[in-house]
């Protein structure tokens, strides 16, 4: 028998329908935001960066392919690493089948990591993905926007998600970024072949830019749990049963690891 609570066919539309006003009214307010975001301030970028890509050498112009706005995926994967993150992996699985549709409708999608561009091409091909993925490892392109830091950045205290961490300390860096402890930032971290200092000195997060006029504008950067929208998994496991369901730690894998 199980332990959850039971009841009627009509006890459970009673309550579906009270819980269908709170999902509505979250719509509500996340279409409110969407639009808030859209109203943000533009910030010109005169900055030159450089990538490699597929295509050989680009500029952040050249990632928008033609189109007037260009989403990033800022994904961790470091000089270092010998893996990219699994979390991030979870993540990047979502974005082949997406991309073709957001380039039909005037934006174009790159994810950009810190290494070199073959150990990107080889992972890809590995995990078998197809979407654009660019290097930025010659540029300060990650620095710039908060997802890439130095030793001497860690040390002092970083500045990520809109916050000054502390200086980096084994034993603080875990809560920092899961809440649940060094474990599990140790765990992931060995999965990319790094220890936890040179694991977390890259961080997931997002940015969005518009082309206009030949000059660029960053307009949107998202980190930390602002990405759970965009790992299409969390969005079925919270219709699940059982939710999310992670008490026992770290369970996702790289897709071909289960």
């Amino acid at each position: 028998m199980t332990n959850h609570k039971t009841g009627t066919r009509e006890e459970w539309l009673a309550a579906r329908l009270e819980l269908l006003k709170a999902e509505k009214e979250l719509i509500r307010q996340s279409d409110e935001v969407a639009l808030r975001r859209q109203e943000l301030p533009w910030i010109r970028i005169d900055k030159e960066y450089l990538f490699e890509t597929d295509e050989g050498t680009v500029s952040l112009a050249d990632l928008f392919k033609g189109r007037s706005q260009l989403l990033v995926y800022h994904f961790m994967f470091g000089p270092d690493y010998k893996a990219g993150c699994p979390n991030c992996s979870a993540i990047a699985d979502g974005f082949a089948g997406i991309v073709v549709h957001l380039e039909n409708h005037d934006v174009a999608f790159s994810a950009i990591s810190r290494a070199p561009l073959p150990k990107l091409q080889a992972y890809k091909k590995r995990l078998g993905w197809t979407f654009p993925w660019a290097s930025s490892n010659e540029s300060d392109f990650n620095f710039d926007f908060n997802v890439s830091f130095t030793e001497e950045q860690q040390r002092s205290g970083i500045e990520y998600n809109y916050r000054r961490e502390p200086a980096f300390i084994v034993s603080g860096i875990g809560d920092s970024m899961t809440k649940q402890g060094e474990g599990p930032v140790a765990e992931i971290a060995a999965t990319t072949g790094t220890d936890v200092a040179t694991f977390t000195r890259q961080r997931p997060g997002m940015s969005a830019f518009a082309l206009e006029d030949g000059v660029v504008y960053h307009t949107y950067s998202a980190f930390s749990r602002g990405l759970d929208g965009l790992w299409a998994g969390y969005q079925w496991l919270d219709r699940a049963p059982r939710g999310r369901n992670e008490k026992s730690g770290v369970w996702w894998r790289r897709h071909d690891e289960y």
